[in-house]
C-alpha cells in the first residue's frame, strides 16, 4: 500500500534518474534511451537503484552526506562489479583515460571520476529533486517490505544480466574484492555519517550564486577530468586537483544556514549543475557524425529539460507567495 499511495515520486524517480545520468548527460542519446530494452534496463538499474538509496538513508533517520556516500557506492557497484569499465582497458567512454592513470589494471582517474559524477548526477540529483516536487512525501519512506524486496531483486538481477552480457570482459578476483571493500567502506560511512553538514551561521547565497556555484562546479569537474590530461602527466595530480575541488565545496556550501533556504535556492543549485549539460546538448547533435552513436535529438533533450526546471521554478514561486497572501488577508 505504501508504494500505491506514494507511486508518483517513486516513478518520478524510476525514469528521472536515468534521465539525468544517462539521457541529458548524452552518455545514451535519445536513439539508445528511447530504445524499450534499453529503457527498461537503465529504469531497473539506476531507478531501482535510486530508490533503495534513498529507502535506506529515510530509514536509517539520515539525509543529505548519507545519500552522497551511497551513492558513491553506487557508483564502485555500477562502474567496478556491473560494466567493469574501472578496469575494462578498451571501455568505449575510456578514450585518453584507457591510458592515463591506468596502473595494475586499473583505470584510476577514471574510476575516481565516475564514481564521484554517479553520486552527485546519478543519485543526489535525482533524489533531491523529487522530493522537492513532492515535498509532502519527502519525510517518508516510499516502500514497503516486500516492495523493497522486490526493488531489490530487479536491481540485483539486473546487475547479474549487464555484468555478463554487456562486455565480454571479466576483471581479476581481487579487483572485484577491491570494490567490495570500497563499497563496504562507503556503506559503513554512509550508516555513521552526520544527518547533517556541519551548519555555519550565514544566510544561503542567492539563488543567482548558487546557479553560477553550480555551472562552474560541474564546467571545474570537466575539466579536471577530461582536459586535465592532456595537460598534465602525472594522474597522481589530477586525482589530487579532483579531491581539493571536493574539500573546497564541502568547506563552502558549510558555511550556510540551510534552514534558512527556501525550496528556489535548491533548484537554483541544481538547475546550475545540470546547465552544463542543457548547452552541451545541441552541440553534441550537430557533432553527430563524429559520434559512434547517434546524437539526434539531443537539442529537444536540452530545451525539454529547461522548460521542466522553468516550470518548477514557477510553482515554487508561487507556493512561496501563498504564505504570504494568505497573511496580507
Amino acid at each position: 500500500m505504501i508504494l500505491l499511495r506514494n507511486r508518483k515520486p517513486v516513478l518520478s524517480l524510476l525514469i528521472l534518474s536515468p534521465a539525468i545520468a544517462e539521457l541529458l548527460s548524452g552518455s545514451a542519446p535519445p536513439s539508445e534511451f528511447f530504445n524499450p530494452l534499453g529503457f527498461l534496463f537503465l529504469v531497473l538499474f539506476y531507478g531501482c537503484g535510486s530508490v533503495l538509496i534513498r529507502e535506506i538513508v529515510k530509514r536509517w533517520d539520515k539525509d543529505i552526506p548519507s545519500i552522497i556516500l551511497l551513492g558513491a557506492a553506487y557508483g564502485v557497484w555500477e562502474e567496478g562489479v556491473v560494466v567493469k569499465s574501472f578496469f575494462d582497458p578498451n571501455w568505449v567512454d575510456l578514450g585518453i583515460l584507457g591510458v592515463y592513470g591506468r596502473w595494475l589494471d586499473v583505470n584510476w582517474v577514471w574510476a575516481f571520476s565516475l564514481t564521484i559524477y554517479h553520486s552527485i548526477f546519478s543519485i543526489t540529483i535525482p533524489i533531491v529533486l523529487v522530493e522537492l516536487i513532492f515535498d509532502e512525501h519527502s519525510s517518508s519512506t516510499w516502500l514497503g517490505r516486500k516492495s523493497l524486496l522486490l526493488f531489490s531483486a530487479l536491481f540485483i538481477l539486473t546487475s547479474i544480466l549487464l555484468n555478463a552480457f554487456l562486455t565480454a570482459y571479466q576483471p581479476y578476483f581481487w579487483q572485484y574484492a577491491l570494490c567490495f571493500f570500497l563499497i563496504f567502506v562507503l556503506i559503513f560511512s554512509s550508516y555513521k555519517a552526520p544527518k547533517t553538514f556541519s551548519i555555519g551561521k550565514l544566510n544561503p547565497p542567492s539563488r543567482k550564486k548558487l546557479l553560477f556555484f553550480g555551472f562552474t562546479w560541474t564546467f571545474s569537474f570537466f575539466i579536471i577530468y577530461w582536459f586535465t590530461p592532456y595537460l598534465l602527466q602525472s594522474p597522481l595530480i589530477t586525482i589530487e586537483i579532483g579531491i581539493l575541488q571536493i574539500f573546497l565545496t564541502i568547506y563552502y556550501l558549510s558555511r550556510f544556514d540551510w534552514n534558512n533556504a527556501d525550496k528556489n535556492h535548491f533548484l537554483a543549485l541544481i538547475f546550475g549543475l545540470l546547465s552544463l549539460f542543457m548547452l552541451l546538448a545541441p552541440i553534441q547533435e550537430l557533432d553527430n557524425p563524429n559520434r559512434p552513436d547517434d546524437t539526434t535529438g539531443m537539442s529537444i533533450v536540452g530545451v525539454l529539460f529547461l522548460i521542466f526546471f522553468l516550470f518548477l521554478w514557477k510553482r515554487f514561486n508561487r507556493e512561496l507567495l501563498l504564505p504570504r497572501k494568505s497573511q496580507l488577508s
